[in-house]
């Protein structure tokens, strides 16, 4: 993530290298940097005889370093963006020779979406000499909360710990799928407003009170009734609410709750270190941990293990799945 960003502010400065590499399982921050070359490294007037995009599944190789051995027309450098290379893996070694005598004024950028390269190949080394290797990787549920902070932050915005825990409860680690929503957010909201459960409600349609934030919540406090009422709304509404990622996030709550109580220290800072949580929800963990002692969330563990089984249709028939997770909830809170 940073170094995505670093990547960007030494273009910005001026420290703009002949090749971009870029490749990994996160496509986010690959469209990012390729994105802002494709925008920015050549003025409007420059872009129409110095600027091509192509892609792997209509050229070879052999065609890349022939628009990358072209000359510029009437300006400083010519860019060449290679969208969907991981199309070209089987022969994307070839580039190596191209790497390690490019020509000085093409930007060649390579989008290697979803793949990695070999270290040991020819084309890896040349890179590290060359040219910018770039590999992104999928962040962890608990970082994309803070990614979604740092963005709306550099936006001028700010957002409730609540906020974000509902958005990333919601919409999971597509960083693409957030970054939209925020957008949407973003062309609504007066800059330097903070963006609320409310608002997220009203813009994007993800209910402030019915989510499965607030269905662990109310499992911590062991309130039944609210839990109920939260049950009954997902069953209600299963497109939006689908009981494998309700049941994925309870058995990451109760996962994380059986580490609190091996925790020497429960202090809020070394809790919310240990767990990777925002301080915010620290006290979630600590009413939950009186409700439920360790030998009952190993017990609740296991019952998740054996729903998130049946859910995925193994041992369970379409009628007992649509209850699932009632019966869940039941054996889980008594």
């Amino acid at each position: 993530m940073q170094h995505a960003k670093n990547i960007v502010s030494d273009i910005q400065n001026g420290i703009i290298k002949p090749i971009y590499f870029l490749s990994g399982e996160e496509p986010y921050f690959i469209d990012q940097i390729s994105d802002y070359i494709e925008n920015n490294l050549l003025d409007e007037s420059e872009k129409g005889f110095n600027q091509v995009v192509l892609y792997g599944r209509d050229v070879t190789i052999e065609d890349i370093v022939s628009n990358a051995k072209r000359y510029p027309m009437m300006a400083e450098r010519q860019v060449v963006i290679v969208k969907e290379a991981q199309d070209l893996s089987r022969t994307i070694d070839k580039l190596a020779s191209y790497v390690e005598h490019a020509q000085p004024s093409t930007v060649l950028v390579i989008c290697y979406k979803y793949k990695k390269l070999d270290g040991r190949k020819g084309l890896a080394k040349a890179l590290k000499i060359h040219g910018v290797h770039y590999e992104s990787k999928k962040l962890y549920e608990n970082q994309v909360g803070d990614w979604l902070r740092r963005v709306l932050i550099d936006e001028g915005y700010h957002i409730n710990p609540k906020a974000a825990h509902i958005l990333v409860d919601f919409l999971g680690t597509d960083l693409g799928k957030i970054r939209n929503e925020l957008n949407k957010l973003m062309l609504i909201l007066p800059k330097g407003s903070e963006v609320t459960p409310e608002a997220i409600e009203e813009n994007i349609g993800i209910s402030k009170d019915f989510n499965n934030f607030e269905l662990r919540k109310a499992i911590g406090e062991r309130n039944i009734v609210k839990a109920q009422r939260i049950c009954n709304y997902f069953t209600q509404n299963p497109k939006d609410n689908p009981l494998v990622v309700t049941i994925s996030s309870l058995y990451g709550f109760f996962s994380n709750l059986l580490k609190y109580h091996g925790l020497p220290q429960k202090d809020k800072s070394s809790v919310a270190k240990a767990l990777g949580v925002n301080p915010y929800f620290v006290g979630e963990y600590t009413t939950a941990a009186r409700h439920y002692p360790m030998k009952k969330v190993s017990a609740i563990i296991a019952l998740l293990r054996e729903a998130d089984v049946k859910s995925k249709g193994v041992g369970s028939s379409s009628f007992a799945t649509a209850d699932l997770l009632k019966e869940l909830l039941v054996k889980v809170m008594q």
